[in-house]
């Protein structure tokens, strides 16, 4: 084996033993969004966001939507959109039956596309805790890509197509919030589960909106991702995510 070869596999072999070891990452999440009623029942709504992985130091996605939602009456509400999001997949590495290192792909940049429906349920009660139910259907399609990866064989880099693939999702989320008229906060709590045919991870978030004006609100949060049931080629480790988004209701 050449020393560049023994340089290659000796870094696999540490990073392999770091992330046997890592049981989660820090990340930050920042929100941008914007809301225009066209009437009592019908908005519109556009939002771009960006979110950071290990420990902060690494741009994990970043995406765009736009949707519409119509408000049945004060208890129920509807909502769809799309979603364009550019992800920062994670490296992968391949093994063989006899523990020797057979592949390796480096995190590269590729798209996705996102479509959901939702349907909310609500029910504020009289001392001004509000208790929420969402259920989502989203599709996501990631196109086929070309990626660069290492044979540890032949000692080469290699070009090699990761397939397209679409993925059904359903998401179940239930929120109370503490809504008072007029208050400055107004603080949540939320558990939220993705389930296809099992639960792949459930995400449990605090925090709260603080209405600065009628049209403005900032929102601040913590968010525990954990993962359950996920395929091997879509990793993501347990996640501890910083919050922060921006509001405005036109």
């Amino acid at each position: 084996m050449r020393i560049s070869d023994r340089i290659i596999s000796a870094t696999f072999m540490a990073f392999m033993s770091l992330t046997a070891t890592a049981q989660s990452e820090g990340g930050l999440v920042a929100a941008l969004e914007a809301e225009k009623k066209l009437d009592k029942k019908l908005s519109i709504e556009a939002e771009a966001e960006l979110r950071t992985r290990n420990d902060f130091k690494t741009m994990d996605r970043w995406s765009i939507g736009l949707g519409a939602s119509y408000k049945f009456n004060k208890w129920i509400k509807a909502d769809a959109g799309y979603t364009f999001l550019n992800t920062n997949f994670h490296e992968d590495i391949s093994l063989k039956s006899n523990g020797n290192y057979n592949n390796w792909r480096p995190s590269y940049w590729g798209i996705r596309h996102r479509m959901h429906a939702s349907m909310t349920g609500t029910y504020k009660f009289s001392n001004n805790l509000r208790i929420s139910l969402r259920e989502r259907w989203q599709y996501t399609y990631r196109p086929e890509k070309t990626v660069t990866r290492w044979d540890f064989d032949n000692s080469w880099w290699e070009d090699k197509a990761r397939g397209a693939k679409g993925k059904n999702q359903l998401r179940s989320r239930l929120q109370v919030e503490y809504d008072k008229k007029k208050a400055l906060f107004t603080p949540y709590a939320s558990a939220e589960f993705y389930n296809a045919l099992a639960i792949e991870k459930i995400r449990y978030t605090v925090g709260t909106d603080i209405n600065v004006k009628k049209n403005h609100t900032f929102n601040i949060f913590y968010r525990y991702q954990n993962m359950k049931n996920v395929e091997d080629d879509e990793y993501e480790p347990d996640m501890h995510y910083l919050g922060v988004g921006y509001k405005v209701k036109f």
